[in-house]
């Protein structure tokens, strides 16, 4: 199995501005040194709290926004830098499906006008060729030929959310980045659109990169989970590893969050005291401010590494023995 996606020490600093002159006086680390790959026909979770860099990440691999320094690198090639005509061409090959379907859809355009755009732009189709792709897609998502013509404020957010995806599908990605595609939806509907989500990455071979804060959702969903803090990944494993053995601090609390249906296994819940604040002692680890567990010296001081815990898993914690281990070979 090949690697579609691979991310080497991205970066994506925001510029914070001040005095009277408005001048560059610090930068927001949105996205700071995350590496990661994404192999093709699989899905890997993006999970973190709001404010940890996930949409960020997404929108720097579609080069929606430009990375301050790093490598994107898909299906083989460099596409950190490419020029205009490669990125049209790249819009074809990845797609993104956004959080809140209303927002991204133009309410002056008829959903036929909304998933034809992309076969306008991208394959020059028009007339009944195009209206015939336009409705076959809407059938492969689950809307009606009745559709064609109505407009997206008509349609329930479930329903906006098929059309969303209509639209990703029609230039026949290869990638498509989920941006917290149910978070907006009820919950009922929210199993329909996952379900679809998977029919739909079976039929067309489809990989995807599935950023979320819910971890039910993500356990249903992906095949590896990358944990996000601060723009830091964290640990990433398995998704059946992640859930039976974390091993991160910051994995635990999550997951000791997640409902439990049946009262009689309730587990004990871990409490993230403070708020997600950037502004953390850069030589520390990210998490320190408010880890629960018992810390070590060099929590506050060294940022520790992202490295591999077991086969294939990988954490980044003072507090891992196979971490400590290595810290301290290196020590003189």
């Amino acid at each position: 199995m090949s690697r579609l996606l691979e991310i080497n020490h991205l970066k994506k600093y925001f510029p914070i501005r001040g005095g009277l002159l408005n001048r560059r006086v610090a930068d927001f680390r949105a996205v700071d040194d995350v590496s990661f790959t994404l192999q093709e026909g699989k899905t890997l979770g993006l999970v973190g709290e709001s404010g940890s860099g996930k949409t960020t990440i997404g929108k720097c691999i579609l080069r929606l926004l430009e990375p301050t320094s790093g490598q994107i690198l898909y299906d083989g090639q460099d596409i950190t830098h490419i020029k205009a005509r490669e990125l049209r061409r790249l819009r074809s090959e990845i797609q993104m499906i956004y959080q809140a379907p209303a927002a991204s859809l133009n309410g002056r355009m008829t959903v036929g006008q909304i998933i034809g755009e992309p076969l306008w732009i991208h394959e020059k189709l028009r007339g009944d060729e195009a209206r015939d792709r336009v409705l076959e897609l809407m059938t492969v998502v689950g809307l009606k030929e009745e559709h064609y013509y109505r407009y997206p404020h008509e349609f329930s957010g479930g329903q906006q959310q098929r059309i969303g995806i209509a639209r990703a599908l029609a230039v026949q990605p290869r990638l498509i980045v989920l941006d917290e595609p149910t978070s907006a939806l009820d919950v009922s509907v929210q199993a329909q659109i996952l379900n679809l989500l998977q029919d739909l990455q079976d039929q067309f071979d489809l990989t995807y990169l599935f950023i979320s804060h819910d971890l039910g959702v993500v356990r249903y969903m992906c095949d590896e989970v990358a944990l996000l803090y601060l723009g830091k990944i964290v640990e990433v494993a398995k998704t059946e590893v992640i859930f039976e053995e974390p091993k991160h601090p910051y994995t635990q609390a999550l997951i000791s969050a997640i409902p439990e249906p049946d009262p009689d296994l309730q587990r004990e819940e871990i409490i993230i005291r403070g708020d997600l604040s950037h502004a953390f002692p850069q030589k520390g680890c990210p998490f320190a401010p408010r880890c629960h567990a018992e810390k070590l010296a060099s929590c506050d001081s060294v940022l520790p590494p992202l490295l591999e815990a077991d086969r294939g898993h990988l954490v980044a914690c003072h507090l891992h023995p196979a971490l400590s281990a290595s810290s301290a070979s290196e020590s003189p």
